[in-house]
């Protein structure tokens, strides 16, 4: 395995544009492009013949979205160089965000970039999906609904849901691109765009010629501030506190994931192979609060101490040290282009979402599938056509994300808003206490609703 610490950025082959660009009008809303083509690219187009060349991918941020896409790139041998900040911070991030769930669809789209790729990946990776998965209820334990991830990707001949280590995740993609694409240390701080080319800043002042430029920088994007000017992400209203431990449950080989759920909090309980447990736990409380002394672990023993003992012994078998918490933010999804001329965003630069339903790396990885489909369409072309081919992976792609986005966040409204029981008693603490209770009306209607809707929107989601 090569050290990441080794990268470094190195230098760029510029190279002369033989297409006329006529008219561009560079607005936010629209996009023309009259063209007169000098030459056209044939079969080959992807060798250097003549006044011919190569289409120059610039690519801002190296985290999933950015590795992927630079790979896919790389396959189809366009000049393509990524650019991110520190690989160390990513890995940091990684940790803190723990493993990665890859759903049918996006290991589809990962097999369709690179064979080879994308079995290292599930080769690396613990198949999940093939088990029972579903929300349960938090304090009881009891199923809530249930859906089966294994038959639609049988079905359509796709792999099976898994989650993997995002660390590992990034290793296999970082030696499958290569140091020579890859660019370490090496911040994209601003950009310039005319008629025929993207010049991306970095912090250091170098600066990359290219055709189009990708920010796949997260959520805190600098190109996606550049483009539409300085917007607060908003804080979900959930802390997150996560977790791996070294346990094997007794459910290990029934259960691959469960959500348990309760007023205000869940817990996200997952296996990810390797005899390791992944846990999320949410509490809905305002931004930067702090723990107690006694520390992150007393501070869930307050929380979710009287909830089921699946819950219970995931929290009391995790050290101290390797609990992480983060606030949860997110952004609105931007409803118009995700770009102007020859710039546009992917993955959470574009669309970030709430983990509720573990489909944010999915949905970067297929935006990178999406957006290398439209280039290759627009170099078949013939014609310097990158510019609408930007415009079109944009369109293809808000329905299914916006409708994914709109959905984690209805997760998130549920959650505020869910409580399973009618307490009989006074007290504050009587949903965790003997006081009787019985089950609320309202738990029954929002359960049947959800057996029918939830299946229906994770098959969806694995279809692609």
């Amino acid at each position: 395995m090569v050290s990441l610490q080794s990268l470094r950025g190195g230098a760029y082959n510029h190279h002369q544009s033989s297409i006329r660009i006529t008219a561009l009008d560079l607005t936010r809303s629209k996009t023309l492009c009259v063209v007169r083509c000098k030459t056209s690219y044939g079969p080959n187009s992807n060798e250097e013949k003549g006044d011919q060349k190569k289409l120059r991918i610039l690519i801002a941020g190296g985290g999933i979205g950015g590795l992927v896409l630079g790979l896919a790139a790389k396959n189809r041998g366009y000049d393509v160089k990524v650019f991110e900040r520190d690989l160390s911070a990513v890995r940091g991030e990684g940790r803190h965000r723990g493993p990665i769930q890859l759903s049918s669809s996006a290991l589809a789209v990962l097999q369709a970039i690179d064979e080879h790729v994308a079995n290292q990946i599930m080769e690396a990776g613990c198949v999940t999906g093939d088990r029972i998965n579903g929300l349960a209820d938090g304090i009881s334990g009891e199923w809530f609904t249930r859906f089966d991830l294994l038959t639609p990707a049988l079905k359509r001949g796709l792999p099976i849901t898994q989650t993997i280590c995002r660390i590992e995740l990034q290793d296999i993609l970082v030696n499958s691109i290569g140091f020579d694409i890859l660019n370490n240390n090496s911040k994209v701080v601003d950009f310039t765009q005319d008629s025929d080319k993207v010049i991306v800043i970095l912090e250091d002042g170098r600066r990359y010629k290219g055709d189009i430029l990708v920010g796949a920088d997260g959520i805190w994007s600098e190109v996606r501030t550049k483009l539409f000017g300085l917007q607060e992400a908003k804080y979900s209203g959930y802390t997150c506190y996560s977790g791996i431990t070294d346990f094997v449950p007794p459910y290990i080989d029934t259960v691959g994931y469960r959500v348990f759920i309760g007023l205000k909090q869940c817990f996200v309980a997952s296996d990810v192979g390797n005899g390791k447990m992944q846990w999320y736990a949410f509490y809905n409380q305002p931004p930067m609060n702090t723990d107690p002394p006694g520390g992150k672990k007393k501070r869930l023993v307050e929380l979710f101490g009287q909830w089921c003992g699946e819950v219970i012994d995931l929290i009391s078998k995790t050290p101290e040290d390797v609990i992480l918490r983060r606030d949860i933010y997110d952004r609105d999804m931007i409803d118009d282009c995700w770009g102007i001329g020859r710039v546009t965003l992917l993955g959470d630069a574009a669309h970030p979402m709430q983990p509720n339903l573990g489909q944010g790396g999915c949905m970067t990885i297929e935006d990178c599938y999406q957006l290398i489909l439209e280039l290759d369409k627009a170099v078949e072309r013939g014609c310097d056509e990158n510019v609408s081919a930007l415009r079109s992976y944009e369109k293809k792609r808000r329905f299914r994300v916006g409708t994914v986005h709109a959905a984690s966040r209805m997760a998130s409204k549920m959650l505020a808003s869910y409580q399973p029981y009618i307490e009989l008693g006074s007290s504050p603490l009587s949903q965790y206490t003997s006081v009787p209770r019985i089950k609320a009306p309202t738990v029954h209607i929002a359960q049947a609703i959800l057996q029918i809707c939830m299946p229906l929107l994770m098959t969806w989601i694995i279809h692609g």
